[in-house]
């Protein structure tokens, strides 16, 4: 049986799919990967596509828009 090797997607160094941290090389680039998403350095761009779901946040968008609104006056 052959083991996979990938890239960290951190510091691009060769990972094995049997490593610990896979699909990082250490909890260190774990750590950096996550701090991108949290401070918004990574964005999913593909639209949304499920109804509900648009409804829901454009409900969400009006009542952030009548709530700054209602506090100017």
């Amino acid at each position: 049986m052959t083991t996979k090797a990938l890239f960290c997607p951190t510091c691009r160094k060769v990972v094995l799919a049997t490593d610990p941290d896979f699909p990082f090389c250490s909890d260190r680039c774990r750590i950096l990967d996550l701090g991108a998403w949290a401070s918004g350095g990574y964005i999913i761009s593909s639209p949304i596509h499920d109804p509900d779901l648009l409804d829901e946040l454009e409900g969400l968008k009006n009542r952030d828009r009548r709530d700054t609104n209602d506090s100017d006056g």
